[in-house]
């Protein structure tokens, strides 16, 4: 008999993740509409982000350590407790004169609070499901946070061009003591571990075994996620920066079609999630470098459309589909590899593996945005020799490791006869 997927934890994990990432989405649009109102400045926003991630990076780890020794209900509980008393607390003291330093403080404690919060969650899922609802369980939380990213952001300019900043607040407030309440209800079993070490001989200790684990013992884990950061650098640096940059520069249009253009990325991550989850145990390791391929082939048409005499109109619908067609593809690959790591990953090494996951990510995305902001800056009416390039190099990195892929199955395979013979 089939496992039951919605189990009453997996349940109060989803709902909690639903009303956190919503809060956490108008939050930040509202921060930003007011900051931009306050400064006139997009550069001060983006800077103040850009500072917020150095302490998600370089604490990650340590929040992984954490999700290893602690009780993983309670850290998430208290986190986003704390998470809705800070945005209280910088709510009741804003005011137009220390906007800037409000918010900036505001934004670098919840990412902290995000460092710890993230390998806790990703660590609960595979001790909350077994088997092939691991992956079923990781496409629902992405569907989570694809909904949340598609409707949040038309909820929240409503909300705040009707009633203004501290109100939108007041509303993330609530969802994130809702959030701390669904969890609060979550059961998991916990086993302290008696360690009569110190906290500084406790981190070394963890983090070193940790990394052996990951170079040594599963090398597999740590090749895949270069191979994620790899393919990271080039994909989210052509979507986060190209996008944006092809559809109000290059093409011309307004912000309208920008908006349509984020909508259709968020309904293809989506969509990509339904059919990971649909797909479950059915897609064979092996085809995940066919998936990393198939990102490189989505590319490059959108590279090819700005080398014929087309209209603006159907360059922007090619570059769509494209950016769709990739966004799906990355969304599926996504889901497969973490659910690969956490099923690979024992009990009490999860939290910190998932935090390198993380950790790798986070460094390699504003890199891939600094490097493709220049390129396409260089490139600006060329943007073809940056597209086509990148599709390609994608496309036989995704070929290349094949032999990678097929090696990890076969091992997969066997690990799982040898169970079966046990």
């Amino acid at each position: 008999m089939a496992e039951k997927l919605f189990t009453k934890n997996f349940t109060l994990l989803i709902l909690g993740q639903l009303t956190s990432l919503f809060g956490n989405y108008i939050l930040k649009l509202a921060l930003s509409m007011y900051v931009l109102e306050v400064t006139s400045s997009a550069s001060i926003f983006a800077g103040m982000l850009s500072a917020a991630t150095i302490p998600a990076i370089l604490l990650s780890p340590l929040g992984g350590i954490l999700a290893d020794r602690a009780d993983r209900r309670n850290i998430m509980a208290a986190l986003d407790a704390l998470t809705g008393v800070s945005v209280l607390c910088a709510a009741l003291v804003l005011s137009e004169s220390n906007a800037v330093a409000v918010i900036s403080t505001l934004l670098i404690v919840l990412s902290i609070f995000g460092a710890f919060e993230t390998p806790t969650v990703q660590a609960c899922i595979p001790t909350m499901l077994q088997g092939g609802n691991i992956m079923k369980g990781n496409a629902v939380v992405n569907q989570v946070a694809s909904l949340s990213y598609l409707t949040a952001p038309m909820l929240g300019s409503v909300l705040y061009a009707m009633l203004g900043l501290t109100p939108v607040m007041y509303a993330s407030v609530v969802c994130f003591f809702v959030t701390a309440l669904f969890e609060c209800f979550i059961k998991l079993n916990y086993q302290r571990i008696q360690n009569k070490d110190s906290v500084l001989q406790i981190v070394k200790q963890d983090f070193l075994s940790s990394m052996q684990y990951i170079l040594k013992e599963q090398k597999n884990i740590g090749k895949m996620l270069l191979l994620t950061a790899f393919t990271r650098f080039f994909v989210m640096g052509i979507t986060i920066v190209g996008l944006p940059f092809l559809v109000r520069t290059v093409l011309g249009f307004n912000a309208r079609y920008y908006g349509a253009a984020e909508s259709a990325l968020a309904a293809a991550t989506i969509l990509g999630s339904v059919a990971a989850g649909v797909l479950g145990e059915k897609l064979k390791i092996h085809k995940l470098s066919v998936l990393l391929a198939s990102m490189g082939i989505f590319i490059v048409p959108a590279g090819i459309v700005f080398l014929l005499p087309a209209e603006e109109v159907i360059k922007y619908g090619v570059t769509i589909v494209s950016f769709c067609g990739m966004q799906a593809v990355i969304s599926i690959f996504s889901i497969f590899a973490v659910s690969l790591i956490q099923k690979k990953t024992p009990n009490h090494l999860i939290g910190k593996v998932m935090a390198y996951t993380s950790t790798v990510t986070m460094c390699v995305q504003p890199i891939g945005q600094i490097v493709y902001g220049f390129l396409f800056d260089r490139f600006y009416s060329t943007v073809y020799f940056v597209l086509i390039p990148t599709g390609i190099i994608v496309c036989i990195a995704g070929l290349s490791a094949m032999s990678f892929f097929r090696n990890m199955e076969r091992e997969q395979s066997s690990f799982c006869n040898h169970s079966i013979v046990k």
